[in-house]
């Protein structure tokens, strides 16, 4: 087995270092693009199966009332509010693709970002580099051990997700070097998923677990929970243990100078970023009640989703502009 010293820590400072104007402005448009596709899968997943079994069985341990449940009128802690959005985003499927990994980076990084900043003040700016950030690290993780940990059985998305909600928790937090690295330690301890569940309503215990459990990880980091200095590159760290012989350039070359953003596709047709939202609606009557409920300006919305073409027809790339 190999051991990288130093990769965690690299990793870890990156976060910690960047700052708003390092993104460059093209990187800056797909994360907006990314996050106005999370929430349109994410209101079309909110009343989904899973999602309702998963909220009623919370809700006899919740009693706090943080966060928003997208789409529903319900509120949780933010804990689980991060659970219920990564589910709900993912549920059908239909969430953007890092094209290289298959990874669907929005659905573990975005709930938990969005979960934290009901509890904490955060401006716009702050909340969309963490975001851009965490999506860095889930996506260079995943790519290090592609394809073989995907073929192995692992669903890449909630194994390198809960790293990606880690980091953009703990950018937004201000977490320091060494308790990044902490948080990092706490992630990988809690990384799963199967793709054997795929297909079934399990899996999305394995994507809303990769938003809550990297949520958390970055809070326990925060109150001083400690872990190993070389969690992902140590003899018995992530990458060892998914017994893949990784590509260590995947990691940390171009840190900073290119972005995993860059590759991230939106599926190619209007009706997953719209019609999906229409068709739970007429199904599910209920949902329409939850929508209005979260205050969200539905006019500007729609404004916003002028360049999702084809909402009828089906033409192109989703190429919103927010």
């Amino acid at each position: 087995m190999l051991h990288r010293p130093g990769v965690t820590q690299n990793l870890a400072r990156f976060v910690v270092a960047a700052r708003w104007d390092d993104i460059p402005e093209t990187i800056r448009h797909e994360a907006k693009r990314a996050l106005l596709n999370f929430f349109a899968v994410a209101l079309a997943g909110c009343r989904a199966d899973p999602v309702e079994i998963a909220l009623r069985s919370l809700a006899e341990f919740s009693h706090l009332r943080q966060a928003a449940v997208i789409g529903r009128s319900e509120r949780m802690d933010g804990l689980s509010a991060a659970f219920l959005n990564a589910a709900g985003a993912n549920a059908f499927d239909f969430c953007d693709t890092h094209v290289p990994t298959v990874i669907h980076p929005t659905a573990p990084v975005a709930p938990a970002l969005f979960a934290l900043s009901e509890l904490r003040p955060v401006t716009g700016a702050e909340l969309l580099l963490a975001f851009i950030l965490g999506v860095e690290l889930e996506c260079r993780i995943g790519r290090a051990i592609s394809p073989g940990h995907y073929a192995k059985g692992w669903h890449i998305t909630a194994t390198c997700g809960v790293f990606g909600a880690a980091a953009g928790t703990g950018k937004l937090v201000g977490l320091d070097d060494t308790r990044m690295v902490w948080a990092f330690a706490n992630a990988s301890t809690q990384s799963s998923g199967l793709c054997e569940c795929l297909g079934w309503p399990a899996k999305s215990i394995g994507v809303g677990n990769s938003a809550r459990n990297g949520m958390w990880s970055a809070l326990l980091a925060e109150k001083g929970l400690e872990g190993p200095p070389e969690p992902i590159a140590g003899v018995q760290g992530f990458l060892n243990a998914m017994a893949e012989p990784p590509d260590w350039s995947a990691l940390t070359d171009g840190l900073g100078e290119t972005w995993e953003l860059a590759q991230n596709a939106i599926k190619p047709n209007g009706d997953i970023c719209m019609r999906t939202i229409v068709r739970g609606v007429v199904r599910n009557p209920k949902t329409l009640s939850g929508l209005v409920s979260t205050g969200i300006d539905f006019n500007r919305a729609l404004r916003s989703l002028r360049g999702c073409r084809g909402f009828l027809g089906g033409e192109g790339i989703v190429a919103a502009s927010a």
